[in-house]
């Protein structure tokens, strides 16, 4: 039942792959989908547009300059429940990176008011280059979703990782996203993840391993159940971006507190996942502190509970959760 009357565009480039895609949209249908498709020029010297349009009972697209329909990559895009990219070639992931916008695939992309999911196609080496990895990267921090490459024989004659998810797959991977419940369309969000750094001096502080990617992954979940979610994020090399995500980054305790703190009122839901250190150094020195003596001595003091300060000021209509992390005797601690 996933997909029953879900509107779904399916964007086919210039991979060899493309030929596997007439099944991928008969099966999409009998699932119950409506699937409109827009191909590049490349993607024809693949398939045909009279067999695509067979089996989706819809025109095919692939002008961007028709005059008759001129605007059609608008009402497309905000037409769809979901956008799929398959297969993705190099050339058209590098335009979808860069936001280059010089056919309909493109044109529709830009416009889509809908999740994406790309399915990469291409042979090893073209996958494996740093410019591929990059803009698959970068198409990510945008939001949109990855459908992972399969490893087998390619065109070349390699065996290897690039080839396109097999339609079996980028079935299941879609049908998973739909089946999500939107349980918390609607609702506020505030989520603290990562370390704290406390500064000891311009040059070091004292920290902890923290990712944030627990934090950061509630956040996700969360936005794709459709909350408004606020993601206050220590220091991490973690990049985040969703529609639904709103990023305050930090440093120190202190900083995560005010933020934290000036949001709480807002949200009906509170997660708190970061690991706020527990100390901070009384003082800062103003200058690198100099090796000087065989023992070196430091001053802390506490830093704000965050969790007990919020916990003290919550409603009866909130929620607040806690995480705490323990090295040994998790229950009784």
């Amino acid at each position: 039942m996933a997909f029953k009357n879900k509107k779904i565009i399916l964007a086919i480039s210039g991979s060899i792959a493309a030929y596997k895609t007439p099944e991928l949209v008969r099966q999409l249908v009998k699932l119950g989908a409506q699937v409109k498709i827009v191909c590049t020029e490349g993607a024809l010297q693949f398939v045909s547009s009279l067999s695509l349009s067979t089996v989706s009972k819809n025109e095919v697209w692939t002008q961007l300059n028709d005059q008759q329909k001129w605007n059609n990559h608008v009402a497309l895009g905000r037409w769809a429940d979901l956008m799929l990219i398959a297969p993705c070639s190099a050339n058209t992931l590098a335009k979808l990176a860069y936001g280059l916008c010089d056919n309909a695939l493109c044109a529709v992309y830009l416009s889509a008011c809908c999740p994406v999911f790309i399915a990469p196609a291409m042979d090893e080496d073209m996958w494996q280059h740093p410019s591929t990895q990059k803009n698959l990267k970068t198409v990510l921090e945008h939001g949109n979703h990855y459908i992972e490459v399969g490893h087998g024989e390619l065109v070349s004659g390699l065996v290897g990782a690039g080839r396109m998810a097999e339609i079996e797959t980028i079935i299941e991977r879609l049908r998973l996203f739909l089946e999500v419940e939107q349980n918390c369309l609607g609702k506020k969000v505030l989520v603290n993840a990562g370390p704290t750094y406390e500064k000891l001096d311009p040059v070091r502080f004292i920290g902890n391993y923290s990712s944030g990617k627990m934090g950061a992954a509630i956040a996700l979940e969360l936005a794709n159940r459709g909350a408004e979610v606020d993601l206050v994020l220590g220091p991490s090399a973690l990049h985040i971006s969703h529609p639904n995500i709103k990023l305050t980054r930090v440093e120190s305790a202190d900083e995560m507190y005010q933020a934290c703190n000036h949001k709480f009122e807002q949200v009906d839901i509170a997660i708190l996942a970061a690991a706020v250190a527990d100390y901070k150094p009384k003082d800062k020195a103003a200058h690198k502190i100099k090796k000087k003596e065989t023992t070196f001595e430091l001053e802390l003091v506490k830093n704000i509970d965050i969790l007990a300060s919020l916990g003290k000021v919550k409603t009866s209509k909130q929620i607040l959760v806690g995480f705490a992390l323990e090295s040994q005797n998790a229950l009784e601690n």
